[in-house]
């Protein structure tokens, strides 16, 4: 139920982005409620995903596959886990050498109503965060 979509033009190469985002091992580091991160069965284009959620007291392991259309898009197929469904893509667009557009997409759903319940309220600035820490990231590395 809940969704975000955003467009935002950032100071980096699609190449640098593209890296950044594909990095799911590395999403511990510096994503929030990002427990652990795991891939393997890597191929060409994509690689499966295993992610720890958690939230205060809750905890919630996922399963995904992450596919791969170097330096433009970063389309996430979601297996198991706690959501009904999950839908999320990043699109990569060069605007210039240094300037690239993101266009980040998500909408999900939570098996359970509770959770769908209590999460809700707080999906909007839980997503902003993320935005914020992969734009943090970038600063860091880039």
């Amino acid at each position: 139920m809940p969704t975000h979509a955003e467009k935002k033009i950032l100071p980096y190469t699609s190449d640098q982005l593209f890296h950044l985002i594909a990095d799911v091992g590395n999403y511990p580091i510096f994503l929030p409620w990002v427990e652990s991160a795991n891939t393997y069965d890597h191929r060409d284009n994509s690689f499966m995903s295993d992610v720890i959620i958690g939230y205060k007291f809750l905890t919630y392991p996922y399963k995904c596959r992450v596919h791969l259309t170097p330096t433009e898009r970063i389309d996430i197929e979601y297996f198991t886990g706690p959501f009904r469904y999950l839908n999320n893509h990043w699109t990569l667009t060069p605007l210039n050498q240094q300037l690239t557009e993101i266009d980040f997409y998500i909408d999900f759903e939570f098996k359970n109503s509770t959770l769908q319940a209590l999460l809700a309220p707080v999906f909007s600035e839980a997503v902003a965060r993320m935005i914020r820490a992969f734009e943090k990231r970038a600063a860091e590395l880039y």
